[in-house]
């Protein structure tokens, strides 16, 4: 079992009146004490979700993100067995090992608000939102008591398979006035469970492609030219970015940066043309133009998408294939206009 923590104050006298520890259902206060200051788990972290669901069906308690963009599962034990916790918090993982940078900051701004992921990144870190999100993940399973079970678990994952999971205990102290203490205990050293999931666990993600290599797909898919004319046409206007599969073209919409239109050139060929997806809500606000006005300037190659299952009206568009200069000069003109 992990070492229990203990407090003693430090009387006048010099001599030590030890702090009892108190039994509480902590779980009820910890998560609103967490999501106000994550720092009791972890100084590094932001809070950019609570409750996010999963495609899944699944809620994870807290989703952070670090100084490199990198996310933290923080998920609480409250009544879950042993098995249940490790099951779920690794469930949890598996999905959010396949979110996208474009999938991260839309739950981070859905949950930050106003500021959005850059504002909220910049104020906490004091640096800019990195270009790669979500390179590599890990674990905290948070708890006011930790079993042997637990424990046996979480360490066969870190030394055997370098997972990079961890435990927190927090324990509570009442003193006799009724000043209320908290302690928080790590199950592993924490350096000690990154050094492992370097040397034994995989390796992180792929990086977002570069601006050569989305030229190169374009080429070996025979839309180099469309590729050229819409990157020409959409850059005066948008920011753009790379992710692991495509050119995102972002804008200003309610004070954050997001991304309104795409351009997969590996999701592309000769036969069908230049692949694009666009968010359509996101795209008419920006342009300034109804829905119905943008439905009629893109392509008739095209059907209904949306980012994700739950993403709601914001995340919903169209994806279709531009065959011509004409139907990209259409589109982009709205923006110029």
């Amino acid at each position: 079992m992990a070492d229990e923590v203990r407090l003693w104050r430090i009387l006048q006298d010099e001599n030590l009146a030890e702090v009892k520890r108190v039994s509480l259902d902590l779980e009820s206060r910890l998560q609103e004490w967490l999501a106000r200051d994550i720092s009791i788990l972890d100084p590094n972290l932001l809070v950019i979700g609570r409750e996010v669901e999963t495609d899944f069906g699944g809620f994870i308690d807290i989703l952070c993100m670090d100084p490199a963009g990198d996310l933290v599962i923080a998920e609480l034990k409250r009544d879950k067995t042993p098995r249940e916790i490790t099951a779920q918090a690794l469930d949890y993982a598996s999905w959010v090992v396949h979110l996208s940078n474009e999938r991260v900051r839309a739950i981070a701004d859905s949950y930050l608000g106003a500021d959005g992921l850059e504002g909220a990144f910049r104020a906490r870190f004091q640096a800019d939102v990195p270009e790669t999100l979500n390179g590599s993940h890990r674990i905290l399973v948070v708890g006011s008591v930790n079993d042997s079970s637990s424990e046996r678990i979480i360490r066969y994952l870190s030394d055997t398979h370098g997972v990079n999971i961890n435990a927190a205990t927090f324990q509570y102290f009442r003193e006799p006035d009724g000043a209320e203490l908290l302690g928080r205990i790590f199950l592993l050293e924490p350096s000690e469970v990154e050094s492992r999931a370097r040397d034994k666990g995989a390796s992180k993600r792929l990086p977002n492609l570069t601006y050569e290599e989305l030229d190169e797909q374009a080429r070996e898919r025979g839309v180099d030219e469309l590729y050229l004319c819409a990157v020409l046409a959409f850059e005066p206007f948008l920011s753009k970015h790379t992710t692991r599969s495509s050119l995102g073209f972002a804008g200003m919409l309610e004070g954050s940066r997001k991304t309104v239109f795409s351009l997969l050139p590996g999701e592309s060929s000769l036969e069908d043309g230049l692949c694009f997806r666009i968010y359509s809500n996101r795209f008419a606000a920006l342009a300034g133009i109804s829905l119905e006005r943008l439905e009629e300037l893109l392509p008739d190659k095209r059907k209904h998408w949306i980012y994700y299952p739950t993403a709601g009206p914001d995340g919903e568009g169209f994806e279709g294939f531009f065959s011509d200069p004409e139907e990209i000069e259409h589109l982009a003109g709205v923006l110029e206009e």
